[in-house]
């Protein structure tokens, strides 16, 4: 799945809905030059950046990187097999993402230190939980802010506005889930 065509999956999707760049830019709150950016592949989206031009499509995560098919009902996953959705520092890999009316979106998550999901608090429907596997990672959840360790979790309602950071100096690993899907949804769902 790598090598994943972010900027012409994009073009398609807008190219689709008759929405110029700047129509595009306009709905999602970004600038014209965000839009023609990401489209020409010369730079990554922010998860955050890519959840709101997606939103404003609306197209949900998984539609946009399952592309056209659904894939029948696989039980089993190997690494290589995982979906990337993430920015291109922090990765999320979400299992089964072409699985069709899936009820969960399992996450397996690696935040390099540095790795911010945005100053921009997430907020969406449904509940998150995660189990950190190594490393630490600092979560604020409606203004409360915690350092948590490997072996440590989380468990929030995704409608109180969350950040996560890693302040560390080495890699985070989270296996999460959140529910409903936020990647089998268009709509104003987003993952944190």
């Amino acid at each position: 799945m790598s090598g994943f065509n972010v900027g012409t999956r994009l073009k398609q999707l807008r190219q689709s809905r008759d929405l110029s760049q700047r129509e595009l830019a306009k709905r999602a709150g970004v600038t014209n030059s965000t839009i023609s950016l990401i489209e020409q592949n010369s730079v990554s989206p922010s998860v955050s950046s890519l959840k709101k031009i997606l939103d404003a499509l609306p197209v949900s995560i998984s539609e946009f990187f399952a592309g056209e098919e659904l894939a029948n009902e696989q039980v089993f996953y190997r690494a290589d097999e995982l979906t990337e959705i993430g920015d291109g520092n922090l990765s999320w890999r979400l299992v089964g993402a072409r699985r069709p009316n899936r009820s969960m979106s399992l996450l397996y998550e690696h935040y390099p230190p540095g790795a911010d999901t945005g100053e921009d608090m997430l907020e969406h429907a449904g509940e998150e939980g995660g189990v950190i596997v190594a490393g630490s990672i600092e979560i604020s959840v409606n203004g409360d802010t915690q350092v948590l360790h490997q072996g440590d979790a989380y468990y929030f309602d995704s409608r109180l506005p969350h950040r996560f950071r890693n302040v560390g100096d080495e890699e985070c690993v989270i296996v999460s889930a959140n529910t409903p899907p936020s990647f089998a949804e268009g709509g104003t769902t987003q993952h944190h």
